[in-house]
């Protein structure tokens, strides 16, 4: 488990409004990072309107080699050049987000609509700074939910967009901003200070003890938090479900990083298509060397939505396998981002994504809604009058 790490200073951001996850006096026990005029330390997050909540911990500054060296088994030409990335201090959720986490989000489609007919909360449409789009009803729930629907179970086959949205919308209600990982921060929080092929040691022997892979996997992703988690905390940082980055896949690996003074956030490469896009840590349908610290894998989005009977495609979700082991994890950085590199990881930056997500909106099959604090009081007073 985590122990006390780097110093790290405030830069101006105070304690004032008592944010989740810092404590002014040294804990006596559990994973902690001290930082100037306090201490990270784990903390559960409620998700407003909801019983639901979540678990961030906390993972300490550092330095390290994003990729793997030449000489590691199984090593691929897109997971170099090995690249040094200095990572800053965050929280990451100790698990996937779960479809108990992702209901929440994916019921804004009907409450939005709802607004929408009775002018509540109207949306201006020339300022969608403050808005999200909400996920349309999944096509074949039966073909998503074959496994089970446990809430438990990890949230599967959401687009990358609609992850973003996720978190832009869990961001304005609960007043903590959270995004999607970039690559570089994802293969940090997973190797949990290891230079091996798995956050464990290099043989993939011990892979039962941590993950859920083609091997041991019975039908589809399991319950979040079953195996041994890494050493910082986190679970299932390999198998169950791959995870969203902010990144673009790229085949040759980090060749158009320049390798002078990166950073987690620096590090990233935004996408300028809307595929391919970067998922890490293998699946329950993945063999052992895709579940490697270093392992990448490319969206395909024409693949992935085959099975959509809807032109345009949805923004929001993949129909067809392997979008069934894709999901997501959030994280939360310890110095809040500035507004434009945080509306990086909210927004959809593609002109064919926009055009699409606008497309759906303008045919009535999906909607706008303004997020901020009030939202979830406002749904609950929807709820009580219908």
């Amino acid at each position: 488990m985590l122990a006390c790490c780097a110093l790290v200073c405030l830069s101006g951001v105070g304690f004032a409004d008592d944010p989740p996850g810092i404590v002014s006096e040294k804990p006596a026990e559990g994973p902690f990072v001290e930082v100037e005029g306090g201490f990270m330390v784990p903390y559960t997050q409620r998700i407003p309107g909801s019983d639901v909540s979540f678990e961030m911990i906390p993972v300490p500054a550092g330095t390290y080699l994003m990729g793997s060296p030449e000489s590691e088994e199984e090593h691929r030409e897109d997971e170099g050049p090995q690249i040094k990335i200095t990572v800053a201090p965050m929280w990451v959720a100790k698990t996937e987000v779960t479809w108990d986490e992702y209901d929440q989000y994916m019921e804004l489609y009907n409450a939005f609509k709802e607004f929408e007919a009775e002018g509540i909360r109207p949306v201006d449409a020339s300022d969608l700074t403050d808005t999200v789009t909400a996920p349309t009803s999944l096509y074949s729930p039966d073909h998503t939910y074959e496994y089970g629907k446990d809430p438990q179970k990890p949230a599967i086959t959401m687009t990358q967009y609609a992850a973003k949205q996720y978190t832009k919308w869990l961001s304005a209600i609960t007043g903590t901003q959270y995004r999607l990982p970039t690559e570089a921060e994802w293969e940090y929080a997973c190797r949990a200070g290891t230079t091996t092929a798995y956050s464990f040691g290099d043989s993939a022997d011990d892979l039962d003890q941590y993950a859920w892979f083609f091997d041991n996997a019975e039908e589809g992703p399991e319950l979040v938090g079953q195996k041994e988690p890494n050493a910082f905390g986190l679970f299932d940082m390999h198998g169950n479900v791959a995870e969203w980055t902010v990144d673009a896949y790229t085949e040759d690996g980090y060749q158009a990083l320049d390798p002078e003074g990166l950073t987690g956030i620096t590090a990233a490469q935004w996408p300028t298509e809307t595929y391919p896009c970067t998922v890490r840590g293998g699946s329950w349908e993945s063999d052992p060397p895709d579940l490697r610290s270093a392992a990448r894998m490319g969206s395909n989005d024409p693949d992935w939505k085959e099975e959509d009977p809807n032109y345009p495609r949805s923004p929001w979700w993949f129909t067809s396998d392997p979008a069934r082991g894709v999901g997501f994890r959030i994280v939360r950085s310890y110095e809040p981002l500035d507004k434009p590199t945080i509306s990086k990881f909210w927004e959809s930056i593609t002109p064919k994504e926009i055009s699409a997500i606008e497309s759906r909106v303008r045919g009535g099959r999906g909607g706008y809604g303004r997020v901020d604090k009030d939202l979830p009081a406002a749904i609950e007073k929807w709820r009580e009058n219908q």
